[in-house]
């Protein structure tokens, strides 16, 4: 009898081990991408079910006690969680139950459109790209934010930033927005008032710089030609903002043809700045224009070393000396790699 009892207490003591290593033993299996998505809206059984699908948990049994007794059915949290190596069932549940979730880093560089942005956004968060197409290219949607369809991507500033990966995009949106009026602090709407310009005229003209160059030492002198030209009343011309209305951002030469493209962008047939930006421009982009020295050029044209850099002009004579430098140049190297082939 002695001996039965012996060998009951080592079982029982057995399965005890057992259960208590399935609890706060490593038996959690990460998933591809090492990250657990609960959509917002989903309840109870719906997490159980995938948590069962994803391969994280092999038996749903263990995880409903635990749950249950955490309370954790009636406070499903929606987000995108981390399961780390060798992470216990225990530490599984009390993770969603905390709601601590892995926020995702959103780096933002130069994009052209809002659909690229919305591409991006699609791909790393809960909302879709075409809730957030949708948001954008609504003028009721983003009025509240004192903007309008062509102005809206003004409120996105390059950068590295951190947010949660579920909820609506217009959530996001505001962050993005809190974001853009801390960039605009005293100093930088000082100087944009200085040249009589707002914010979102500055972040237009960059973003035609940006595109005109990725040389700082000629950001600040392109800009203050297109400052120069809209004080005398005169058109922008610029290339890039064909390219944009186009949406052929592959052209390397604008021919005539382009220019009569109609378009609200086109600055060729329109006055002043284009309605909004063609690009999301880098900080570095923006306070080239809000540093803009003051100078009496009018026109630029690329160097014909091809390095980069710009000739920079007063008059228009001037100019048609450094332009023909730049298409005999390009002519002469279009010659060349056609009789390399």
């Amino acid at each position: 009898m002695k001996k039965i009892g012996i060998t009951i207490f080592f079982a029982l003591l057995a399965v005890g081990a057992f259960l208590a290593w399935k609890v706060f033993g490593p038996t959690i299996r990460t998933p591809e991408g090492k990250y657990f998505y609960i959509r917002t809206g989903s309840d109870y059984k719906t997490v159980t079910t995938s948590l069962k699908e994803n391969n994280i948990i092999s038996d749903t049994k263990l995880f409903e006690i635990l749950a249950k007794r955490a309370e954790y059915p009636q406070n499903v949290k929606a987000g995108r969680y981390e399961i780390n190596k060798g992470m216990s069932l225990y530490k599984l549940v009390r993770r969603l139950k905390s709601g601590q979730q892995s926020p995702v880093k959103l780096v933002i560089n130069k994009l052209r459109t809002k659909e690229d942005l919305a591409r991006k956004i699609g791909l790393q968060f809960e909302c879709d790209s075409l809730e957030v197409i949708q948001f954008l290219s609504s003028n009721d949607a983003v009025q509240a934010f004192q903007l309008d369809s062509h102005t809206v991507m003004t409120t996105v500033i390059p950068n590295t930033y951190l947010f949660q990966w579920n909820g609506t995009f217009k959530k996001l949106f505001s962050r993005l927005h809190d974001e853009h009026n801390k960039f605009w602090n005293e100093t930088r709407l000082k100087k944009a008032g200085a040249k009589n310009m707002s914010p979102e005229q500055v972040y237009t003209m960059a973003s035609i710089v940006e595109e005109e160059t990725n040389k700082l030492g000629d950001k600040e002198l392109i800009a203050s030609v297109y400052i120069n030209r809209i004080e005398k009343g005169m058109k922008l011309e610029a290339d890039p903002t064909v390219k944009y209305a186009m949406r052929n951002f592959g052209l390397k030469r604008i021919l005539f043809g382009h220019l009569r493209y109609p378009s609200v962008y086109n600055t060729y047939q329109n006055s002043g700045l284009p309605p909004g930006p063609i690009c999301t421009p880098s900080i570095e982009t923006i306070d080239a224009v809000l540093d803009a020295p003051e100078t009496n050029y009018i026109f630029f044209v690329a160097k014909p070393d091809f390095k980069g850099y710009s000739n920079f002009a007063v008059t228009y004579a001037e100019h048609l000396v450094y332009a023909k430098q730049y298409r005999d140049a390009l002519d002469e190297l279009i010659r060349q790699k056609a009789a390399a082939k």
